[in-house]
């Protein structure tokens, strides 16, 4: 019985490894994912995107903002007096926090007078808000203990007497989600993730699962066009995938009090390019596999590098420069933040042509790349 089992076994493993695309599933795909949870798992918050409007212009002010700045927390983005031009910084994701210093700042601090920063958040985050308004709050606290501390001796307080020291109050208004919910944040960046998991390994495994039964080959005898196969395959799981969508979205909306601002044909529009590249993927996944083994392994494989490099579950701005440049070649970042966008702050198509754009691109060339290997296949 030793003898059989040890010849099993090395049948099994000459098996496998005689199969190229399974020893790459085996040993490569789990390397690959390793290195994506070390560097894009990353939930500390730090280089937020600020952008400081300085009415004072003082070299007070300009000491604070550089203190401020000091710990990497925040990012300086830009720099301007007018407040229009940094709110639409804001509404454009271009940075995500607006200190505001007010004429007069060094002049009241040096008069001893209490004064204000304004701190104005873009909050579709809740973490990254809360990191950077207490970054805020707790710069100009700690400030003003250390004038306390320092104010006896600068200026020969005698004992017991009270001493003025001069503070700042941080006035934050928080941007798109006031009450900084996590569920409206994550909803779009699960809606992404349900879409991927029906939508390429469902189209992937049932059409795997064709051909291992022989109904593909029973199919392709029939005198109907490649072409028509092919669309008649996919057009079912799009219409799954809007369903499941439509789904999602009622959930947020009667669950978790998710609103939605933005226009919904731009929304449905950005959901059906994001499906062209999901549906693409899956076709290009089944035309590789020779069994559902294969099929579910390979979409397992792409869907877990395309969360974590989406923004779903960590953003983006804090994984390293290289693999933040890496994930534009990844659709659901496209997708995830247009959502966001179009649902939280209302933005329009002018506004999120670049996203649309590029998974109009990534789409028609998957959906492209995969028909002819699809087609190659049943030749």
């Amino acid at each position: 019985m030793l003898t059989q089992l040890i010849a099993v076994i090395v049948k099994e493993v000459r098996q496998t490894a005689r199969d190229r695309r399974m020893m790459f599933l085996i040993l490569g795909a789990p390397l690959l994912q390793l290195v994506l949870f070390g560097y894009a798992v990353n939930l500390d918050v730090d280089a937020v995107p600020t952008v400081v409007v300085d009415h004072d212009g003082s070299s007070t002010s300009r000491r604070h903002v550089q203190r401020i700045l000091a710990d990497g927390t925040l990012r300086e983005v830009g720099s301007t007096r007018d407040e229009r031009r940094a709110a639409q910084a804001i509404e454009r994701g271009e940075a995500a926090v607006m200190l505001v210093f007010p004429v007069g700042f060094a002049r009241d601090l040096a008069r001893g007078r209490a004064t204000e920063v304004q701190a104005l958040v873009d909050g579709t985050d809740p973490n990254r808000t809360g990191v950077a308004v207490g970054a805020v709050s707790g710069y100009f606290a700690s400030a003003a203990a250390g004038e306390g501390a320092r104010l006896p001796r600068a200026q020969g307080v005698a004992r017991g007497e009270p001493r003025r020291v001069p503070g700042v109050d941080v006035v934050h208004r928080v941007f798109y989600n006031p009450r900084l919910q996590t569920a409206i944040f994550m909803v779009p960046g699960v809606a992404s993730i349900l879409l991927m998991l029906i939508t390429t390994i469902v189209t992937a495994m049932g059409i795997a699962r064709e051909r291992e039964a022989g109904t593909l080959e029973q199919v392709l005898v029939t005198p109907l066009p490649s072409g028509v196969i092919i669309a008649g395959k996919l057009l079912p799981f799009l219409v799954v995938g809007v369903i499941d969508f439509a789904l999602a979205m009622a959930a947020g909306v009667w669950l978790f009090d998710m609103p939605i601002r933005g226009s919904l044909p731009l929304i449905l529009a950005s959901t059906l390019l994001y499906l062209l590249t999901t549906l693409g993927t899956g076709l290009f996944i089944s035309a590789i596999s020779r069994s559902q083994q294969q099929a579910f392994m390979a979409g397992f494989a792409f869907i877990l590098p395309s969360m974590l490099l989406s923004g779903t579950l960590t953003p983006v701005h804090s994984m390293p420069g290289w693999m933040q440049r890496a994930t534009l070649l990844n659709p659901s970042r496209f997708y995830v933040e247009a959502l966001r966008r179009a649902l939280l702050e209302g933005a329009t198509v002018g506004d999120l042509w670049g996203h649309l754009l590029a998974m109009a691109l990534f789409g028609v060339a998957i959906l492209f790349f995969a028909t002819r290997r699809f087609r190659k296949t049943l030749a």
